[in-house]
């Protein structure tokens, strides 16, 4: 009977861990700012962490002082986003993203985009500094210093700047 619990009490153990590892795949860390024009209430600076894949990852928005602020995570069977005000659910990245960020911003891309690439899940078109896809003008000109910009001009106009910490490759 002791044995039994004791592989119980192990087997919770092992899903816990499990549940606050990481997703596979890619990790980068570092500030965002998101400026939406003329809405300076849904413009925002914060740390984040993303992790993962386009298909299954998270994100961690942290506050100035290093206070979780916000975390979403994805996967096939659903789109979570964890905050101050609860858990919410959402049918994909593109809305969990509106909610958490202010504006639609794809981060179903910005894996790619953090790379250095256009995303291979719609067509891109080269510019000067870096390229277009979805309606963004991606600017990689400073990415070896780690900055990556992202611009949508459509109504309304929005801005992701991204600081990436460490090395970039």
């Amino acid at each position: 009977m002791i044995l039994a619990r004791r592989c119980v009490a192990a087997a919770g153990l092992v899903v816990a861990a499990c549940a606050s590892l990481p997703p596979p795949g890619e990790r980068f860390e570092g500030r965002i700012a998101v400026q939406v024009a003329g809405d300076a209430r849904r413009s925002f600076s914060a740390g984040f962490e993303l992790a993962g894949s386009a298909t299954r990852g998270r994100l961690v928005l942290t506050t100035p002082l290093g206070t979780g602020a916000a975390e979403a995570d994805w996967s096939a069977e659903r789109v979570r986003l964890r905050s101050g005000g609860g858990e919410r659910l959402y049918p994909d990245l593109d809305s969990l993203s509106y909610d958490a960020l202010g504006e639609s911003v794809p981060i179903s891309a910005l894996f790619d985009w953090l790379r250095g690439r256009p995303w291979a899940g719609a067509g891109s078109a080269p510019t000067p500094a870096g390229f277009e896809q979805l309606g963004w003008s991606v600017d990689l000109s400073r990415r070896t210093e780690g900055w990556v910009l992202a611009q949508r001009s459509a109504p309304p106009a929005v801005t992701v700047r991204v600081k990436l910490d460490g090395a970039v490759r």
